[in-house]
């Protein structure tokens, strides 16, 4: 019944949003554009692009939130309803069992994360504004480029050759994997008129290799993400032994492979870059995406939580909404992050909120399992090549505690998670300490 029911419960209200979102227009300089275009412009060289973009996107979302309101309120009383029909008991439960990861663990990493908020974003958008020259930086210079960033442009042969050694310097074998997805042309790098945007890589069925989709111009970032999607098709290569109905992970598990590949990648440039400014850009950038993924998503993650627990108690109004929404984004930012009137509409267009309640914290899950699991790593520990194998050739036929306890690591335990934010915590002091 519930299924039946979804089509005009809430599968037509998601239906309602997403047609929503496409069709709004967002005005700068007398140009009306969709939103994604100015969102990007929020990471412009220029703080007039940035600000423009900003107050566009908050005017548009403020004309329309009667709307994202009505939908937000219903998608959440809509899950109250089933939750309490399948007797869930807590508002993330239902996630937490798609996911096969416990409660327990998840506000384990929650309370982790939110007591390291002063040592991790508070600490670094401090520092970003003293490059800017400014005490406190304006909530659309978060994701601002770097002052005088220098750009290097690698070329495809060498972003191949990058993230192959970093990949061997790990352990051959998966250096060699990694290297068919270029000789057997599995890779689509090139950017192209009407090709889907971002990256990908997609497993088809065990017996047949996966695919890898990227956009490639070049870019530092461009070297990462193909270190990223390579992770994740070793990683589906290495599970196909699994079957067709176990190779696949939970999202707590997906990201295993790829952001270990993507550290080890990250870390191989920077042995590379010895001046200050290209090394200071290449750091910043690295804290900047861990802090996006872990800092923010538990942010969404706890702006979430507190909208369904209300929920239960009637109906927020958009005032409301908006409240949280800036409640959660000024204790996650820190002092050093504006939130300048028009930010409180932005919970408004994001769309996991909507279509994957709760889904947001898998992110900072796997980015902090893999941070504390490269802490082990660099420990130097006899066997840790053969035991991260078994990992990720497990698929997704053990559960997390199976998989972390030839590491000894335990995720129901705060000091696990405190393993990985150390990481973040210590890229933070290097780029401190080259202030000096």
């Amino acid at each position: 019944m519930f299924h039946e029911k979804s089509v005009t419960g809430h599968g037509a209200w998601n239906r309602l949003f997403d047609e929503t979102i496409a069709s709004l227009r967002f005005s700068v300089d007398g140009k009306e554009q969709t939103l994604e275009p100015t969102l990007s412009m929020m990471q412009d060289v220029s703080e007039e692009v940035r600000h423009k973009a900003s107050d566009a996107i908050a005017a548009t979302l403020k004309n329309n939130l009667r709307v994202f309101s009505l939908v937000t309120n219903t998608l959440a009383k809509d899950k109250e309803i089933s939750d309490r029909w399948r007797k869930f008991g807590d508002v993330a439960d239902s996630r937490h069992l798609a996911n096969r990861v416990e409660r327990e663990v998840v506000d384990a990493l929650v309370a982790a994360v939110r007591a390291a908020y002063p040592r991790l974003s508070h600490r670094y958008y401090r520092l970003k504004a003293k490059w800017f020259g400014k005490d406190a930086l304006n909530h659309w210079d978060r994701n601002a480029p770097l002052p005088q960033a220098p750009q290097r442009i690698y070329a495809w042969s060498d972003a191949r050759e990058t993230v192959l050694s970093a990949y061997a310097g790990f352990a051959p074998e998966m250096a060699d994997i990694a290297r068919r997805f270029f000789d057997e042309r599995w890779i689509d790098a090139p950017v192209r008129t009407g090709k889907a945007p971002g990256a990908f890589a997609h497993p088809t069925v065990p017996s047949a290799h996966p695919y890898v989709l990227l956009n490639y111009q070049g870019k530092p970032r461009d070297v990462m993400t193909l270190a990223h999607e390579l992770g994740h098709g070793v990683h589906q290569v290495l599970a196909a032994g699994q079957g067709a109905l176990m190779a696949q992970t939970p999202l707590t598990l997906a990201e295993t492979a790829s952001v270990f590949g993507e550290m080890l990648t990250f870390r191989a440039l920077l042995a590379k870059t010895t001046d200050v400014a290209p090394r200071r850009a290449l750091l910043a950038s690295k804290v900047e995406d861990m802090i996006n993924t872990v800092v923010r998503q538990i942010a969404f993650y706890t702006f979430e939580r507190e909208v369904h627990t209300r929920r239960r108690e009637g109906e927020l109004t958009a005032d409301q909404l908006c409240e949280v929404w800036m409640g959660v984004q000024g204790e996650s930012l820190g002092p050093a992050i504006k939130l300048q009137p028009g930010y409180e509409t932005f919970w408004a267009y994001i769309p996991h909120f909507i279509h994957s309640p709760f889904y947001v914290y898998a992110y900072a899950f796997g980015d902090c399992l893999v941070n504390s699991l490269y802490g082990v790593y660099r420990r130097a520990e006899h066997g840790f090549v053969e035991r991260y194998f078994d990992m990720l050739k497990a698929g997704g036929a053990k559960h997390h505690s199976e998989l972390l306890a030839p590491f000894g690591l335990d995720a129901t335990d705060p000091a696990f998670w405190n393993i990985g934010l150390s990481m973040i915590e210590e890229l933070i002091a290097e780029l401190e300490g080259m202030e000096g």
